[in-house]
């Protein structure tokens, strides 16, 4: 995971869209405050189905959705 400002990234748009090309997650700070994620559109769909999962099943604990969810995309580089 990438961490950059949003003038960083309007400066080298080109740059960061390889690294989320390549698989890397990007995290976009404004005054250093996380603002926006940029992710593959692989990536996405993933993250929404494994979101959507627990709602539709009507067992949803969205702490322990997102844990899960998160240990699932530990390491990715």
């Amino acid at each position: 995971m990438t961490t950059v400002t949003a003038t960083e990234i309007q400066n080298n748009f080109g740059k960061y869209l390889q690294l989320v090309q390549t698989g890397e997650e990007v995290i976009i700070l404004r005054n250093g405050t996380e603002m926006a994620r940029m992710i593959s559109h692989d990536k996405s769909v993933s993250f929404l189905t494994d979101a959507l999962t627990g709602v539709l099943k009507s067992d949803y604990n969205d702490k322990q959705i997102r844990a899960e969810r998160m240990k699932k995309y530990e390491g990715v580089d």
